[in-house]
């Protein structure tokens, strides 16, 4: 028996419609019923989009107005006590208030309103609290909320809203698969809010209340439930390993049929323990490990069911549907047992649909393929199968000649990178001088204050530079104009900065679209797509480029537009780039080539930019690696390999330059003090990281490590409305300086300010300068 399903769908809409009504409500241009409508309209549509690709189930649980691991928060009753939630709240404004600080941007127009009228905000939000920490999904791009757990931590089930969502796909006839988080997963992946407090410790208290949800979703009429635990690709502790067992025993006797996902990663050690716990299948990665799917064949008793994630569902190519079946094939002759066909992992990292997609490149676009050209690949898959080859004889055709051409295209190597790349010298990664020497030699150019003021790059996409972008694309506006659009926010960021008093400007970023898909715009070996949009958090949504070649940069992509920036004031002003590891990472990425030697063609690019920079008389250059961390193997076994080739990448884009050039970057959200050595190893001169969220907690390590050069810890957090006074600001400084000697101490948001408006900007950097100031004040 041969079926087919899906882990999860993406949910944003094929016109990003959840965007949109998020935003719209958050500004309180529509109510609570009205997003509740949209989302009801995207969750039917999806299960159609399911059904009529012939799936045998549908998933439900896989939808969110913001995040799926803050739902299960809601859903399991656990959000932390700061927040004071009294249950009268609706299920969208706990949401919210988890997700932002505040339930809408409503909530923070007091303190945004107290703060421009009198230079200091007032308040920071609703509900006074900061939001939920965010971090980086596994090694993913998207972004989801920190559930906090400490020894008060209480569980109480509310699963209406997910047994409606069930009600809803059973009145439209839909069988039904629950997609949830599984236990072990959910408590792994927050944070213990002490010291020494151990989140496996409640497992007994949860395990109860996940027992008695399946109850209640067999009861609503669910076939399955697919409990994911992607942990099991990890190096566990002997305790959380030991678990698994306990835990599927307690839960098998709910009677509902459960389906153990595994995903990123392969199990390994886990192997023989997933297979033997007492649950009706297992779902395993056979695209991250198909090196595994004969083991886990051999040993997944026959009465289970084996589900196999044969079609990638992190990337963006087409299956080579043969070598599927090759794969595949053994299967029915080594088991007898029920066979069942996904990708390999929720459809969540993948745009919607790449078939129809005018804007790619017309050779590239065949190579392609979308969540729904994904589903339609699984389903030619399972009739292969069942009813032989001839059967699918069209479409297994048109996936040779799509493989084929790809191999073939003559655009996809370029001999010249190849010998460029060849040719550099072993120390082409390397500054002229150590930092303590290139120090002196900036702050000799650059003149900067004790704890300098900057920003990490954006300022807010106004409508105005927006409109202009669209009118651009619809042939409405001219180069000539269009350029006259951006230098003129330029100008106005470039003022604002100057007016606040910060230290070290920047030219703002009007004039990109995304960090990753400008500069790949630019290059030589990417193509991009209209569509191709994916969730990063929330309402952030990306339109990843798709490299597909070898890279080259043809001619400048920033040196005008910085320059221009530069000569309107006096103060130093940064050049912003993004990095070689951040624009691999969040790109969709050839996978015919090592990742390494897209990465390092990806370094000469950004290199040649740096030097070209450096030679129009910038003293600053940012070159961002937020993606630095996520890009760690899931294995630490894979940790080093993986650290050498993108540092060696980082730093060839950067040590080309003199010694009183500043070389900066920028990381987000992730736990960075377990590669602290690398990052030093980076020997920027400064970098910039997220810490506002943790209260500093992040920082600690690199104060225990003696981080060598300069660092800029956030001080408060963008991805909020929240205006956050100074004194709140000046308390992180001063944690930060408790860990960080004086000289090396910079002052900065947590990251880039396009998603935010300027009324709150303004009001947020006016808090961070005078924070500053008062710290300033303190030392001397």
């Amino acid at each position: 028996m041969i079926k087919s399903h899906t882990l999860g769908y993406p949910r944003i809409g094929a016109q990003r419609e959840l965007k949109f009504a998020l935003e719209r409500h958050w500004r309180g241009e529509i109510d609570a019923g009205a997003l509740e409508a949209v989302g009801a309209t995207l969750r039917a549509r999806h299960w159609a989009e399911q059904r009529d690709a012939g799936l045998d189930y549908i998933s439900v649980g896989d939808f969110s107005f913001y995040d799926q691991v803050a739902d299960h928060v809601l859903l399991f009753g656990c959000a932390p006590a700061r927040f004071g939630f009294d249950g009268a709240e609706t299920a969208l404004a706990r949401t919210f208030t988890l997700a932002r600080g505040v339930a809408s941007e409503a909530g923070a127009d007091a303190a945004t309103a107290a703060a421009c009228g009198c230079g200091h905000a007032h308040s920071g939000s609703a509900s006074g609290e900061p939001a939920l920490e965010m971090t980086k999904w596994f090694d993913t791009n998207y972004h989801y909320l920190v559930p906090e757990f400490d020894a008060a931590t209480r569980f109480a089930l509310d699963p209406e809203r997910l047994l409606c969502q069930v009600g809803e796909a059973r009145a439209l006839r839909h069988p039904v698969k629950v997609a949830l988080l599984g236990p072990l997963s959910f408590l792994w992946l927050g944070k213990a809010q002490s010291s020494g407090f151990d989140r496996l410790s409640l497992l007994d208290a949860l395990l109860p209340h996940y027992a008695t949800l399946l109850g209640r979703l067999k009861d609503a009429g669910a076939e399955w439930v697919q409990l994911d635990e992607p942990i099991l690709g990890l190096d566990l502790p002997a305790p959380w390993a030991l678990a698994y067992e306990r835990a599927y025993h307690l839960l098998h006797a709910a009677g509902l049929p459960i389906l153990l996902a595994t995903y990123f990663s392969p199990l390994q050690e886990h192997l023989s323990m997933a297979c033997k716990l007492p649950v009706a299948g297992l779902h395993v990665d056979a695209v991250r490990a198909p090196e595994e799917l004969v083991p886990v064949a051999d040993w997944l008793p026959d009465h289970k069911v084996l589900s196999v994630g044969i079609v990638d569902g992190r990337n963006v190519w087409r299956a080579d549907l043969d070598a599927c079946l090759a794969r595949l094939s053994p299967l029915l002759a080594r088991r007898p047992g029920a066979l069942w066909l996904a990708p390999s992992c929720s459809l969540l990292h993948v745009p919607l649909t790449l078939a129809q997609d005018g804007a790619v490149d017309p050779e590239v676009r065949p190579w392609l393929a979308g969540a729904v050209e994904k589903l339609a690949e699984v389903r030619t898959l399972q009739r292969a199968l069942a009813e032989g080859e001839q059967a699918v004889a069209a479409e297994l055709a048109a996936a040779r000649a799509a493989v084929a051409a790809r191999r073939a295209s003559p655009r996809v190597r370029r001999p010249e990178v190849a010998q460029r790349l060849a040719a550099l010298s072993a120390d082409a990664d390397r500054r002229a001088s150590p930092f303590s020497i290139r120090s002196e030699r900036q702050q000799a150019r650059l003149k900067l204050p004790a704890y300098p003021t900057t920003t990490i790059g954006s300022f807010p996409q106004t409508p105005a530079i927006r409109a202009a972008r669209a009118a651009r694309r619809r042939g409405e506006l001219d180069a000539n104009a269009y350029a006259a659009v951006m230098r003129a926010e330029i100008e106005h960021a470039v003022r604002q900065q100057e007016e606040l008093g910060i230290d070290v400007l920047v030219h703002g970023e009007a004039e990109r679209n995304d960090m990753v898909e400008y500069f790949g715009e630019q290059l030589v070996g990417f193509a991009f797509t209209a569509g191709g949009w994916n969730q990063s958090y929330g309402s952030r949504c990306v339109k990843p480029p798709i490299l597909y070649g070898d890279v080259a940069r043809p001619a400048p992509m920033t040196v005008a537009w910085t320059a221009y920036a530069q000569s309107l004031t006096r103060r130093p002003l940064k050049g912003m780039l993004t990095g070689p590891v951040t624009i691999l990472q969040w790109s969709f990425v050839r996978d015919d080539q090592p990742r390494a030697a897209s990465c390092a063609q990806l370094a000469l690019a950004i290199r040649d930019e740096v030097l070209d920079l450096e030679a129009a008389g910038i003293g600053i250059i940012q070159i961002d690696e937020p993606a630095l961390r996520e890009g760690l193997p899931l294995r630490r076994a894979g940790w080093d390999a993986y650290l050498a080739w993108a540092g060696r990448a980082f730093r060839i884009a950067a040590a080309g330059v003199a010694d009183n050039t500043q070389v900066h970057t920028h990381m987000c959200y992730a736990e960075f003090n377990d590669i602290l050595p690398a990052i030093a190893a980076l020997d920027a001169d400064v970098i910039t990281i997220e810490t506002s969220r943790s209260g500093m907690e992040l920082l600690r390590g690199f104060g225990d490590f003696a981080y060598p050069n300069g660092i800029g810890p956030g001080v408060y957090d963008i991805h909020s409305p929240r205006v956050p006074d100074a004194g709140a600001m000046l308390d992180l400084l001063r944690k930060a300086r408790a860990v960080i000697p004086p000289g090396q101490l910079w002052v900065n948001p947590d990251c880039g300010l396009k998603t935010r408006a300027w009324p709150e900007t303004r009001a947020a950097l006016r808090n961070m300068v005078e924070a500053a100031r008062l710290l300033r004040a303190e030392a001397a």
